[in-house]
């Protein structure tokens, strides 16, 4: 994707562009609100760089907003907060139409049983039982303001809200409530496989294909659109 927007905004700069991304989203992630700043000195209107850009994407990403910014300002470090949301698909038969755009799980999920367990995770912790072990950030400190989770049908959304996240934690995350919530575990297991820091004592990560950049929240002074 990165690739894509950096070759679109070139054709309209008219140079090549070096895009910094708010956060990373791993091959078959998707991001609805994905935010991002680059450096240029062509002066170009608003609708340039989201329509004339549009025209050069694939059809699969689309700009949705643009706007000039201070040089103070880091796509990544002035992040307040960023929320991903995971979508699973809790039915016996794998779903087809949402095949790329839901994970999956065929046994019934205890969805009570996965909110207790997630209540132990919510707070500053170190969360390096759910870090991917090629995951490059300098501490595995993190503040997850909060974990919501409902059921709607056969569809279990996963609503994560943190300062930042490190790689696979929404995954692993989610694996592991899985596990609770088919009865592998008990709701209790969640707190014990975070304050071990072992990312061997937690569930395998789960697919890609359910988990959603949803929003990146940034103080009010950089006045971006909503």
């Amino acid at each position: 994707m990165q690739d894509a927007v950096q070759s679109a905004l070139g054709q309209i700069a008219g140079h090549s562009v070096v895009l910094k991304a708010a956060g990373r989203t791993d091959r078959g992630v998707h991001a609805r609100a994905q935010v991002a700043h680059f450096d240029t000195e062509a002066a170009r209107p608003a609708s340039a760089w989201v329509r004339g850009a549009n025209a050069f994407l694939p059809e699969s990403v689309a700009v949705l907003w643009a706007t000039t910014v201070p040089s103070e300002f880091h796509a990544r470090y002035s992040a307040r907060a960023r929320t991903y949301r995971y979508r699973l698909a809790n039915q016996p038969v794998r779903p087809a139409l949402e095949a790329r755009y839901a994970g999956w799980y065929y046994a019934p999920l205890d969805v009570d049983a996965m909110r207790q367990a997630a209540r132990g995770l919510v707070g500053e912790h170190d969360f390096s039982a759910f870090r991917a072990a090629e995951c490059q950030a300098s501490t595995p400190v993190r503040t997850l303001h909060s974990i919501d989770i409902a059921r709607s049908g056969t569809c279990i959304e996963f609503v994560l809200r943190a300062n930042a996240f490190l790689q696979h934690m929404v995954r692993n995350i989610v694996g592991a409530l899985v596990y609770v919530g088919a009865g592998k575990q008990p709701s209790s297991w969640m707190a014990e496989v975070l304050r071990s820091r072992d990312r061997a004592k937690a569930a395998p990560t789960f697919a890609p294909d359910g988990l959603y950049l949803e929003r990146v929240e940034y103080d009010a002074k950089w006045a971006l659109p909503a």
